[in-house]
């Protein structure tokens, strides 16, 4: 919630005031690499995070992270651990009609992803954040309230881990705080969402078994798509689509592995490796775009903003783009005076997101189209992953895309 209070601490019973130049809500990857970028400039910024430390390290999210991203990253200074762990993917596979078809996307462009989870990742930038950049950053923080967005001097405020009531001046404020935090709920009458719903759902599966393939792999099937996604030696993703609104109980363990086996079969390869899944989770598949991201002194970033179904594994780069743009804006902005950055994120920001967007309806067509129900629909499916596999224009058009080096 907001209020319409300017100065909340002069209030009567209010808390004591503190200041600092950028608050930021949320310590997820966004967050945390605009709070990086402010403390490698030499600004002062509060990190404000409902969670604690050892969840938000361990919390399993995406994992694949485009090649443009990690140079980000890189020219940054927060990219080390990445670079020495991550593994690479030069390839993906689509699996249909009981033959596995792969597409080297290396070959084609020249560039590859790379796989290091989340957790990894959030875990490296809060230790630089925090540990070696001397950011300032609350964990467990209750009742998070923003207070004058509209104004010069804007406030949040928020009932720490010890339960005292605590509130932030600021210039600015960053929401980076996901899909369900307090900064969606502040948005004026003029920000307008936009959403997209696709009608299924997907059953999210951790297993604790090492991948069967050395890539990603679509199963577009007429009993539902399924995916696996490599995540480490030890550790593979998989994806089966479920009507909207399904249940992880109507997933036994049996069940699940019998569908895998079934949606990613392929007369070439031998069956799955089995073993103890250790997630399940349905995901309602729906993408939602706010606009203009930027509300007076406040911004927002990655899921706050936007968010795209992990269809394409586009989530977590977005958020680290809108975090370069943003972190870099803020910058220019209290180090120089220079409000262009600042001025244009919005539209930097949402060029690419409308591109992952498109891209991730695109591919959702592909992957669900077999199993519609709907045998026309399920006619043009088949032909375009034909065409991707006898074309090589559309195969480089599907290879810029899914590595995102061509949206600008």
């Amino acid at each position: 919630m907001t209020s319409d209070a300017p100065h909340p601490h002069d209030q009567p019973g209010s808390p004591a005031a503190s200041r600092f130049p950028v608050v930021i809500v949320g310590a997820g990857p966004a967050g945390l690499t605009v709070g990086n970028v402010l403390r490698a400039a030499g600004i002062d910024c509060l990190v404000v995070e409902t969670e604690s430390r050892e969840f938000i390290e361990r919390r399993p999210r995406a994992g694949v992270i485009e090649e443009w991203a990690v140079r980000g990253l890189e020219e940054r200074g927060l990219a080390g651990n990445l670079l020495a762990r991550a593994e690479t993917h030069t390839a993906c596979e689509f699996r249909f009609e009981g033959r596995r078809h792969r597409l080297p996307y290396q070959e084609l462009t020249g560039r590859h992803h790379f796989v290091y989870p989340q957790p990894l990742l959030v875990t490296d930038l809060v230790r630089e954040y925090a540990d070696v950049r001397g950011g300032a950053i609350e964990f467990e923080v209750r009742d998070v309230q923003l207070h004058g967005l509209d104004l010069v001097r804007p406030a949040v405020s928020y009932t720490d881990a010890a339960g005292r009531r605590r509130l932030v001046h600021a210039d600015f404020v960053a929401g980076c705080d996901g899909a369900r935090g307090v900064t969606r709920t502040v948005l004026p009458e003029q920000a307008r969402t936009t959403r997209h719903d696709y009608g299924i759902g997907w059953l999210a599966l951790l297993a604790e078994v090492p991948p069967s393939s050395d890539c990603v792999v679509f199963g577009v099937h007429p009993r539902g798509f399924a995916g696996h996604m490599p995540r480490s030696a030890e550790l593979t993703r998989y994806y089966l689509e479920c009507p909207p609104g399904d249940t992880p109980g109507n997933w036994p363990d049996e069940r699940v592995w019998a569908e895998l086996q079934e949606r990613l079969a392929a007369s070439d390869r031998p069956p799955l490796t089995e073993g103890r899944l250790l997630e399940k989770r349905v995901l309602d598949m729906h993408n939602y775009v706010t606009e203009p991201m930027a509300f007076g002194r406040l911004f927002l970033a990655g899921d706050a903003a936007h968010l795209v179904a992990p269809i394409a594994a586009k989530g977590m780069n977005l958020a680290l783009h809108d975090a370069f743009l943003l972190g870099d804006a803020l910058t220019a902005y209290l180090t120089d005076g220079d409000m262009t950055g600042l001025n244009g994120y919005a539209e930097a920001c949402l060029r690419r997101v409308w591109d992952y967007n498109e891209f991730s309806q695109w591919l959702s067509d592909v992957l669900h189209g077999a199993s519609s129900g709907d045998p026309y629909r399920a006619g043009t499916t088949l032909a375009r992953l034909r065409r991707l596999f006898n074309s090589p224009a559309a195969a480089g058009t599907f290879a810029e895309q899914y590595l995102g080096e061509n949206a600008r």
